[in-house]
Formats: structure tokens, sequence, C-alpha cells
């Protein structure tokens, strides 16, 4: 695969851009734009502890992380927003875009999914039935970021420093499973944010 999950997520989050008008104050790296809610638990060497309030997202299974899947996911996602749902209502999107990878257990099987957040829970009912309506609960997540212009190898190289890391700290998670978080437009070629998030369980 010559790009990676994250360069995917660069390339698209370029069409997100929603200012944010809610009362939490976003970090940096969401550039104004609405972004789920956290609270930083604790900050170790390599890895942030964040506690995420509950989130709404619209989610569409991809055949896999390919460039060309996840262009394809993400459209069916953007067009949900733009009014193609069963209100005809347009809905403004935010950051970041995600990528959550199960990865492949005895069956063989690795799942792949691309998520948009929803800073509205009352949103419409997708016309199209491949895009659901996800709740994510509250909890901890811990999150690695790296800057630049991410590779494939560099998304690898952060999950596994990231598991790394955690298993030196002594914290549980959930082993087969990780998230790609992009928030860069690709003509931002510098201050680039980029996160792996591991999930406590």
């Amino acid at each position: 695969m010559a790009r990676t999950v994250l360069s995917i997520l660069c390339l698209l989050v370029g069409l997100v851009c929603f200012p944010s008008t809610g009362c939490w104050e976003a970090p940096w790296f969401c550039h104004g734009r609405e972004c789920p809610v956290y609270t930083v638990v604790q900050q170790y060497e390599g890895f942030e502890e964040r506690n995420y309030e509950v989130s709404h997202w619209i989610t569409t299974d991809v055949a896999s992380s390919s460039n060309s899947d996840l262009k394809d996911g993400f459209w069916k996602l953007y067009y949900f927003n733009q009014g193609q749902n069963s209100e005809n209502k347009e809905i403004a999107m935010t950051r970041p875009v995600v990528v959550s990878v199960k990865e492949a257990d005895f069956t063989g099987e690795r799942q792949v999914s691309i998520s948009v957040f929803q800073s509205d829970a009352d949103i419409p009912e997708p016309n199209d039935n491949t895009i659901r309506k996800t709740v994510i609960p509250g909890g901890t997540v811990y999150v690695r970021s790296f800057s630049g212009v991410a590779s494939d190898e560099d998304a690898l190289e952060n999950v596994q420093q990231l598991r790394e890391d955690l298993r030196g700290a002594g914290k549980v998670f959930v082993e087969n499973r990780y998230d790609a978080a992009g928030y860069d437009a690709p003509w931002d070629l510098i201050n680039r944010h980029n996160e792996v998030w591991v999930h406590a369980p």
C-alpha cells in the first residue's frame, strides 16, 4: 500500500471545515473546527491519557485501508452530511476523520471502517444502508501524536511504540484495535498533527 491510512486522511480532511461553536475550547490541532470533547488525565513520556466524553459519529465499513476504499467510504459520509439523508438536511462536517482498524484474529479477517464526528446527536437517518450512526461511550483513550506527512511505516511504528509504552507503564488496553486520526489539509505543510489511538477496555 503506497499511501497510509493517515496520509489519505490528510488528503480528505481538507473538506472537513466547520468553525467551532461549542463552549469547549478545542486544542490547536482542531484548527477551530468541532472535535470530540475530552480532558487530559495525564501526560506521559511518549503518550497522553485522555478521558473522552460520549461522542456521536457516522460510520461506514470499507473493504480495506487502501486509498480507493477509504476515499469511497469518505465520500459516502461526506454526501450524507451534504444532505443525502432522510431529512435532506445539510450537516456541518468536523475534524478529525478517523479510520478504525480491528486487526485479524483467528478468522483471518481484518475489519476497517471510517468515521466522521457529529457535534449534534440528533441527526437524520442515513438513506444509504451502509452508513450507520455510531455512539462511542465515554472512556479512556491512549494517544500518541506525531507530525509530518505520515507514511504507512509511520502509522504502524507509532501504534507499536504506543503499545510498548503502555505495557511499560502497566496500562491495560484493547490489543487488537487502533484508530488513526487525521486533522490537516494536504496543503498544510507545517505544524501537522497526526494521532494513533488505543482504547482502554
